[in-house]
Formats: C-alpha cells, sequence, structure tokens
C-alpha cells in the first residue's frame, strides 16, 4: 500500500512496507518510456516498492507517471545529492527517498515534510549518526566493499535496532542471505535490469527475475 495512504507515521508505515516487501527496484534510465517498463515489469513479478533515481531523465515526470499507471506501488526517488534536489523530489510527491550519504539537512527537511528518508552510510559510525538524526532506515552502501553478508551479520550485534538496507552488491544469489542475516530489506539495481536485457526489450525476463527474488526473500523472511 502506498504510503500515502497511511494514517499512522510515516517512517513507521516505511519499515512495515519493507518488512512486508522486502525488495526494492532500483530504476536509473535516460528513456522515460523505457523506465516505465522497467517498473512494469518488475510490478508485474510482485515488487511493489521502486525507486527512481534522481539523475534519471525527467525523475519528477517519470515518477508521476508510474504512480499513474502502478498505484499498488510504493514509488520514491535516489541518489538525493544536494537541498535542491530534494525540494524538487518532494514536489513531485514521492514517498520515500534515498541519498548516498549522510546528511543532517537533508534529513532535517525529509522529516519536516513527513517523507521516510534513507541516508547512505558505511560505517558503524556513519549507520549510527544517519539513525541518531532521524532516518527512517540506514542504507548500508556499497555493502560489497566491507564484505557483503558477513557484515551485515557482523553489525547486528551492536546495532541490531537500526533497520538497514544493504546495496551495491546486493545479487539474486546472495539476497536471501541478506535478510536472513538482519536487513529489514534489500535494494538492486543491475541485477534486475542488466544491459543486455534491456536492450532487447525482453521484458518477461525482468518479470522473472522479480518473482525469483520476491519468492527468495519471502522464505528467507519466514526462517529470520
Amino acid at each position: 500500500m502506498p504510503l500515502s495512504n497511511s494514517s499512522i507515521d510515516p517512517s513507521i508505515a516505511w519499515r512495515d512496507l519493507l518488512r512486508k516487501n522486502r525488495a526494492i527496484a532500483v530504476i536509473r534510465t535516460d528513456d522515460i518510456n523505457q523506465g516505465v517498463k522497467m517498473a512494469k515489469a518488475v510490478a508485474a513479478g510482485g515488487i511493489h516498492v521502486i525507486e527512481i533515481t534522481w539523475n534519471s531523465e525527467k525523475p519528477a515526470q517519470l515518477i508521476d507517471q508510474i504512480r499513474q499507471e502502478l498505484p499498488q506501488c510504493t514509488i520514491g526517488t535516489g541518489t538525493i545529492l544536494t537541498l535542491e534536489q530534494l525540494k524538487e523530489a518532494i514536489a513531485a510527491n514521492v514517498e520515500f527517498c534515498f541519498t548516498p550519504h549522510v546528511n543532517p539537512t537533508l534529513i532535517e527537511t525529509a522529516l519536516n515534510a513527513e517523507i521516510p528518508i534513507i541516508p547512505g552510510a558505511l560505517s558503524p559510525t556513519e549507520i549510527v549518526t544517519a539513525w541518531q538524526l532521524g532516518a527512517s532506515c540506514v542504507k548500508v552502501f556499497p555493502v560489497q566493499a566491507m564484505g557483503g553478508v558477513p557484515y551485515i551479520k557482523g553489525l547486528q550485534g551492536p546495532l541490531g535496532s537500526i533497520p538497514l538496507i544493504p546495496t551495491g552488491g546486493v545479487t539474486l544469489d546472495n539476497a536471501g542471505a541478506f535478510i536472513y542475516a538482519g536487513a529489514i530489506a534489500v535494494g538492486l539495481s543491475g541485477q534486475l535490469f542488466p544491459q543486455n536485457i534491456l536492450n532487447d526489450k525482453n521484458w518477461e525476463i525482468i518479470t522473472q527475475k522479480a518473482q525469483i527474488l520476491v519468492e527468495t526473500l519471502h522464505s528467507f523472511s519466514s526462517v529470520s
């Protein structure tokens, strides 16, 4: 259910949504029509949380079009670097926002707008700082730089109360292991949208990848 339809605190609603869905499809494209088809393909496979990176072509227009065509999905943005970009994204009615870094001003602005914000962090210090500033969750990016699944598992002891979303190294093969290790959800881009598949416009293959991912994450969620 889109967060805009929720009457509870946006950050709580966001975390509940992640526990239910577990996967975020990250779309970066320089073609609006392609972006819409990418979103439809993963939605058909069961992924209903979709991030449109702000460095895509006309991201506000793309977000609006996807929200109209996929009302059952929750659509947000990512790769927000500046306050100006964040304000533009908020004006575009995004339902969540990812940043690649920890910026107190961006976090405060998103919170004031009641938009769940998920800053990118890597070290324990960065993760705790983001959480204490009010982040809804923390994106661990790029997780492969710290060893992948073992790093997320290792953080659970001291930082288990902080909901983590690993990206940048999550694959169809290891996504379930991240959930089992304690991640609240995972974000994937290239693994769902290989360039050769996009070039061939083989949307059915992308739908199949999404289905496999959703089934895998739900099976790991039931035992985590």
